[in-house]
């Protein structure tokens, strides 16, 4: 592929919008080498799937030559990104913070050549800040500037809580574009509040303003909302060959198109044909096990996606189970529901829940009272919660 046709791909294809295009496009073409931002707040130790849109985007900017920095939002993690939230986050501590920072070089290694990748960590420099330089940086931004965001108006028109804190973070994440002298930032379409807050930060500092790429969202294993560890609705690079084959067949039918334009590495005539066949008629369970052996197949190699396809039919489609099922020893006669916490990791109250829906079953069989007492047999029993997760058990 030429150059230039690397650039109009990198400037179109999952892309939402390029801001402003025709000055980046100019950019691009003039040689030089450009600082490319992504932020990543370490809220939770996973990256996904969605993230893995973006990162592909800056893996096309490496291609060409030019430096992906990396910024790892550490301080920022403090306040909590309010992008999409419609009520506060919860603030992180430290450890928190530092422990999933620490799993995220691994997994951006998947797709960026990490070690081309300039790394930096926000509280840097925002935690030298002083007082004086702090109320200085606030006085760039107006308060109605920032109330602009659809998410604060309409936590502000429903009377849900705003906290100042929050009011700040479109603020720091512009900073952090100054400081890092950013050519370039790209995040999904939420962010691009956040992002034109760093060019109007520029504009006010009297420099190079950054330009913006915002790509497509890829919906959540829902269907509905975008994919979030807040939503739990995600897929984990890093989660196995088994789960990500099993998670993307659980995705409504609805969501095909978006995943095989996102996620896939169909090129465009393969997701046409794909989306031809469906309107045709065709059944939407083959159409989503070709692309859930292809999106395992990215990050595990073809004979893990098709070892888990295999595993996934004898499992769901003859109702076997699975070939490998960790153990654990567990007291007997406990409560069903402290029984489902304890080996799901799930408070008692999600645990009961699940149980009077009838997700979560013994032996194959659902247990509907969460407060009825679990006698294991001599030979141990089976327990799951949904079509992924298994546990044989067996009494002390």
């Amino acid at each position: 592929m030429s150059e230039e046709a690397q650039i109009s791909r990198l400037l179109t294809h999952r892309v939402d919008e390029v801001i402003v295009k025709d000055n980046l496009e100019s950019r691009l073409k003039s040689g030089r080498k450009l600082r490319i931002k992504l932020g990543a707040d370490p809220s939770r130790p996973d990256l996904h799937l969605g993230h893995a849109v973006v990162l592909g985007k800056l893996k096309e900017f490496q291609e060409l030559g030019h430096q992906v920095v990396f910024l790892i939002g550490d301080f920022t993690a403090r306040i909590g990104d309010p992008s999409g939230k419609s009520k506060t986050r919860p603030m992180l501590s430290d450890d928190d913070i530092k422990s999933n920072a620490a799993t995220y070089f691994r997994q951006v290694g998947r797709i960026l050549d990490i070690s081309k990748c300039e790394i930096r960590y926000n509280s840097e420099w925002l935690s030298q800040l002083t007082a004086a330089e702090f109320i200085d940086l606030s006085s760039k931004f107006t308060v109605a500037r920032i109330l602009e965001r659809d998410d604060f108006t309409n936590r502000f028109r429903n009377q849900t809580d705003i906290y100042i804190h929050e009011l700040l973070y479109p603020m720091l994440q512009a900073y952090d574009s100054i400081i890092l002298r950013a050519d370039v930032e790209i995040g999904g379409t939420d962010q691009k509040f956040n992002m034109l807050a760093g060019r109007d930060l520029a504009r006010r500092a009297g420099t190079l303003e950054q330009d913006v790429i915002t790509c497509s969202i890829l919906v959540g294993t829902d269907g509905v909302h975008k994919m979030s560890k807040s939503l739990n609705n995600y897929i984990a690079i890093e989660d196995s060959a088994e789960q990500m084959f099993g998670k993307t067949m659980s995705i409504p039918d609805t969501a095909l198109t978006n995943w095989m334009e996102l996620v896939s590495d169909y090129d465009r005539a393969m997701v046409v044909q794909e989306r031809t066949a469906l309107e045709a008629g065709a059944n939407p369970r083959d159409v989503k096990m070709r692309l859930a052996t292809r999106i395992t197949a990215m990050y595990h190699g073809d004979d893990a996606a098709i070892a888990a396809q295999q595993e996934f039919v004898s499992r769901f489609q003859k109702k076997l189970l699975p070939t490998e099922i960790p153990e654990k020893i567990v007291l007997n006669d406990q409560a069903a529901m402290a029984l489902c916490a304890d080996l799901f990791a799930l408070s008692k109250s999600e645990a009961r829940r699940l149980i009077e829906q009838g997700g979560i079953r013994f032996d194959g069989s659902p247990l509907e009272n969460p407060l009825m007492h679990v006698h294991i047999p001599p030979e141990g029993m089976v327990v799951n919660k949904g079509k992924l997760h298994f546990v044989r058990i067996k009494a002390q």
